[in-house]
């Protein structure tokens, strides 16, 4: 059923190009939505349920100018205008006819939107998804992919994301997009045959930033891998779930990952966390992840990230050569691991990926 603001908006426009005053009435002779004088109106909810019992699909009653607005051969609601003569004939069936394209457009909405949640949620046979996109006019052969969207804050996904993703691909009637559950919208996106990983991971950050923007909120997303089957969808929407775990884990700075770019952090991922625990202990010499701290932490990554450069580091870190000289020993002294050195610098930042995932 179409809301009362939509309808309102519909006559509103009509009644500005027209001047007639114009109601919307449903079966029950409830008025849903009428211009500025709608007490005109508000004694017809007798003559409105004798209109509905009739075969007739318009007629004048006391004044008024009805007309049915129709659906599957029922009548869901009733157009009065005031008055008439034959421009109130023509106002009263151009307004039910109009209200009658904007339900059955809700409707087909309604029904695509339900349709891709449950394609998602492996809730469909592969026969019903061959048939029900046909009847909803799906081409089920296009190239496709999964965006996982979620959004961290006050924002309810199931409104305002929607209608934001929505408004970025305004004209492209192919894509889908749905809210799964309260933190999560999944967009799926028509390709072209030419599109590749690094342009997902482009049109995914352009996603987020507009976003961030529009929601002030803080956005994950993440990307399955692209699919040429309808049916395989639900695959590309688990590919890409599975990216978010794993990009939250591994890649904590990062907001957007592709499934297929999770590099060292698939492989952890799939390992049992009790075989993890060992290579840790293994690793940082019985030293527990706890133990090493932010300061350390964050020196060791930003030596890695200068080619394990001292004098490098400590210009970007802003520190005297001393001091990070103290803090590579401090952290030697606590694991065994000299990070000066190469194969010591790479069993340490496997060692604190694993051990994210422990903790996650």
């Amino acid at each position: 059923m179409l809301s009362g603001q939509i309808i309102q908006s519909a006559i509103s426009g009509i009644n500005e190009i027209t001047g007639r005053e114009i109601c919307v009435i449903d079966r029950d002779g409830k008025e849903l939505a009428a211009t500025q004088n709608s007490t005109l109106f508000s004694t017809y909810a007798a003559e409105t349920h004798a209109f509905v019992d009739t075969p007739a699909d318009s007629q004048v009653v006391s004044g008024c100018q009805f007309a049915k607005v129709m659906s599957n051969g029922i009548c869901e609601l009733v157009v009065l205008v005031r008055g008439v003569d034959g421009e109130s004939y023509r106002i009263a069936k151009m307004a039910a006819l109009h209200i009658q394209t904007l339900s059955s457009a809700y409707k087909e909405r309604h029904d695509k939107d339900n349709f891709v949640k449950n394609l998602l949620m492996d809730n469909l046979l592969w026969v019903d998804i061959e048939n029900r996109a046909k009847k909803l006019r799906i081409d089920p052969g296009l190239r496709r992919v999964a965006f996982s969207i979620e959004t961290t804050g006050d924002t309810s996904p199931g409104s305002d994301v929607v209608e934001i993703v929505r408004n970025i691909f305004p004209e492209k009637e192919k894509d889908f997009i749905a809210a799964v559950d309260h933190n999560c919208v999944v967009l799926i996106k028509e390709l072209m045959s030419d599109e590749g990983v690094d342009e997902l991971i482009n049109l995914g950050r352009i996603l987020r930033d507009t976003l961030i923007s529009e929601s002030m909120s803080n956005v994950y997303i993440s990307i399955g891998k692209p699919v040429t089957e309808l049916s395989y969808v639900s695959g590309s929407f688990k590919e890409a779930k599975m990216a978010m775990l794993v990009g939250k884990t591994f890649f904590p700075g990062e907001y957007v990952t592709s499934y297929e770019r999770l590099g060292i952090g698939r492989l952890f991922y799939h390992l049992p966390k009790s075989l993890c625990r060992l290579f840790t202990n293994e690793i940082f010499s019985g030293a527990t992840f706890d133990q090493i701290d932010k300061e350390m932490t964050t020196t060791a990554y930003e030596l890695m990230r200068n080619n394990l450069n001292l004098s490098e580091t400590a210009r970007r870190m802003m520190l005297h050569r001393n001091t990070l000289v103290y803090r590579i020993e401090k952290l030697k002294r606590l694991t065994g691991l000299d990070l000066r050195i190469f194969d010591d610098a790479v069993k340490f930042y496997i060692g604190m990926l694993v051990g994210r995932f422990i903790e996650s």
